[in-house]
């Protein structure tokens, strides 16, 4: 990569993290089972990762998510290696206003390394961790296995014929993309019935997390 190109791409991030962070985002918190060489301390046969980027892609003909996730990271090393013949490989908990704590602990694993140790959960009828007081849950499987975002030769069929997959060699963050069918939507156990928080979104919005309220007509 050029010198000039690297420079415009950086002036070109810049510019899109701008207009990105006046646009609020919905927070999730993505729930599966940690490999079982991975488990160190209590509650440790579960993982779970705030998402920066969550968005639904389609409804009709399957229902589909998507989600990125940085590498290297424990939950995509956990995803990468998911088995395709389980009905569900994961849970997208899709955070309510009252949970920004839980964004939190799922986001650092150095200042919380056991956050399901604080945290009140149940599991799905595969033994996936159902976040309670969720906005809402819904059990997910892989489509196909994750695209390295550094190498969007791995995104055209011909260009992974002919080349071998790339490594990441970069100094700054690499992600992979995860797209994912929703299996199951599933009740979410609520703790705090009369919180008016519960019912309403959390979004991350210029560094710092809120909600929404209706606009005056």
């Amino acid at each position: 990569m050029s010198l000039v190109w690297t420079r415009r791409l950086s002036t070109l991030n810049h510019a899109l993290k701008e207009v990105l962070r006046d646009s609020a985002q919905s927070v999730a918190v993505v729930t599966s089972h940690m490999p079982s060489e991975s488990r160190t301390g209590p509650h440790s046969e579960f993982h779970g990762a705030t998402l920066s980027s969550f968005t639904s892609i389609a409804l009709d003909p399957h229902p589909l998510v998507a989600f990125s996730l940085r590498m290297p990271s424990r939950m995509a090393t956990t995803l990468q290696n998911a088995d395709y013949s389980k009905h569900s490989h994961m849970v997208v908990n899709i955070l309510s206003a009252c949970q920004a704590s839980t964004a939190i602990r799922f986001a650092n694993a150095r200042l919380h390394p056991y956050p399901f140790a604080e945290t009140r959960y149940s599991l799905t009828k595969e033994g996936l961790p159902i976040l309670h007081d969720s906005l809402g849950a819904i059990s997910c499987k892989l489509v196909l296995p994750p695209k390295p975002l550094h190498d969007l030769d791995a995104f055209d069929p011909e260009g992974g014929k002919r080349r071998e997959k790339k490594g990441w060699e970069g100094g700054g963050v690499t992600s992979e993309l995860f797209i994912a069918r929703v299996m199951r939507v599933e009740k979410v156990p609520t703790d705090d019935v009369n919180n008016p928080l519960r019912t309403l979104p959390l979004v991350y919005h210029r560094q710092g997390y809120g909600t929404v309220r209706p606009l005056d007509p």
